[in-house]
């Protein structure tokens, strides 16, 4: 008995070795199939934020609309050494790490660097390139900020989430800072007075001074200005961060990224009108905002319409479910509803585009008030109406059909065309997530073309020709209508 408890002992601990060093020796090796799963679907999805030159921006190249940079040259030295095509996925910087995490895209190539926060949720491939933080400031006032200590109690642009909102916070004594998704952004609050400097990267700074004559590069000099620039991937993605450093050697070793760079200057620099280089992105970006707002409108109103009879049904628990749903839509910002849907369903395995995700999102957004305003326009609706339908012999539902709703209707159609309105003015949120609408191409042409404000203008016209003429066509209806009467 003595012996047989020794023996069962020696068992459990020897079991207990065996599953201690299975979890960690083989395992790793085992799952570890980074680079073999980009090889085969072929396709090596690289995700970015195309609103940075040099490191890539959007140009017009032969009347193609191409995302290029010396980034993109990167990526697409990458793909060709894995002998794989290369899809770019644009989204807003701060987009950019949950999208890795939650399998978008496979590798994250926009100037970016491995801080000790990321390196705890991602890994990084080596160095690709070394570069100094410099702070843009207007030329007027470039006297004034010569050293660190001049940005006391001033405030001082730094894109979100990147080294450069670190390095302000830190070096720049006393000064607040404001921070923005988009450097165009940045750069239209120092030009109109709003901020007083913009820390950025060195060839960034360059990029934006070389186009703006108003603008200066600073001589202040930061004491961990120095920063190097690699690419992301998903924690534990071993072969592919080893194909990735083996193509960096290759640059590297080869002085391929001097090529890049000057590729990428010349191409930030061609001449042509604004309208003949940028008109088309103005063109695409309206064309998407109608798709997703008439999407959006057009399912909001049939799902709307669902939840509205739950809402009005006397079972409370269809009643109840619906009810809930509404209030939790109408009480949560829009923007975290499209991560909720972008990230989230890739967690069930549905990879779904940004286009689609922003589609559905906005389609539940509009439900919910969609719903409250045919629940409304139902509850307006003389009860006698229904009962007066009911004693003649007529169902429920077709009481509801012939004589409720097509009465419901006529009193809704106003509110149910400010919503369409609403949602196209709403559909501009979707650009976080890399939808190329009407606001995600506006701060594409304003990257591209060193001009902040002058396409917001063109944008804002757009949106209000689009609502203006809406609005008309809506009140037409409405006239039509009450002559029918």
């Amino acid at each position: 008995m003595f012996y047989k408890k020794i023996v069962s002992k020696l068992v459990a601990i020897g079991f207990i070795f065996l599953l201690f060093f299975a979890s960690f020796v083989p395992a790793q090796a085992a799952t570890d199939n980074s680079l073999q799963e980009v090889k085969d679907k072929g396709t090596l999805v690289v995700g970015l934020s195309a609103d940075y030159p040099p490191y890539e921006f959007h140009q017009t190249i032969k009347g193609q609309d191409q995302v290029v940079g010396f980034d993109i040259s990167i990526a697409k030295k990458i793909a060709s050494d894995m002998g794989v095509s290369l899809d770019i996925k644009e989204m807003g910087f701060d987009s950019l790490l949950g999208a890795l995490k939650t399998g978008k895209i496979d590798l994250i190539i926009s100037g970016m660097s491995p801080t000790p926060e990321r390196l705890k949720e991602v890994d990084f491939s080596d160095p690709y390139m070394t570069v100094q933080q410099k702070v843009v400031v207007r030329k007027a006032d470039a006297d004034k900020f010569t050293s660190t200590q001049d940005f006391n109690g001033k405030k001082v642009g730094a894109q979100k989430q990147t080294t450069q909102e670190e390095l302000a916070q830190n070096e720049l004594t006393g000064s607040s800072v404001v921070s923005l998704q988009k450097v165009p952004d940045l750069i239209l609050n120092l030009k109109s007075n709003k901020i007083d400097g913009v820390v950025l990267e060195g060839p960034v700074a360059d990029a934006y001074v070389s186009q703006d004559k108003t603008l200066k590069v600073s001589d202040i000099t930061f004491v961990n200005g120095e920063k190097e620039t690699a690419i992301a991937m998903q924690k534990g993605a071993t072969s592919l961060k080893n194909q990735v450093n083996s193509s960096i050697q290759t640059i590297k070793d080869k002085g391929l990224l001097k090529e890049y760079q000057k590729e990428a200057n010349e191409l930030m620099f061609q001449k042509g009108g604004f309208f003949e280089q940028y008109g088309s992105y103005f063109v695409k970006g309206t064309l998407y905002t109608i798709a997703l707002a008439a999407i959006g409108v057009f399912f909001g109103a049939i799902f709307g319409a669902f939840l509205a009879l739950l809402k009005l049904a006397n079972t409370r628990w269809l009643r109840w479910p619906a009810t809930w749903y509404i209030e939790f839509v109408r009480g949560t910002p829009l923007l975290v509803q499209i991560f909720i849907v972008f990230f989230g369903t890739q967690v069930f395995g549905l990879n779904l585009t940004a286009f689609i995700s922003g589609c559905i999102a906005l389609t539940l957004n509009s439900a919910a008030y969609v719903a409250e305003i045919i629940r409304a326009g139902i509850s307006a609706v003389n009860k006698g109406q229904m009962e007066a339908a009911r004693s003649l012999g007529m169902t429920r539902g077709a009481a509801m059909r012939y004589i409720i709703l097509p009465q419901a209707i006529k009193n809704i159609l106003p509110a149910l065309g400010n919503e369409f309105v609403t949602v196209i003015k709403e559909s501009s949120v979707v650009s976080i997530i890399g939808v190329s609408e009407l606001m995600f191409m506006t701060g594409v042409v304003q990257g591209a073309s060193f001009k902040p404000f002058i396409p917001l203008i063109i944008t804002s016209l757009i949106y209000f020709a689009l609502t203006f003429s809406l609005s008309r066509l809506l009140g037409v209806a409405e006239r039509r209508m009450k002559t029918s009467d």
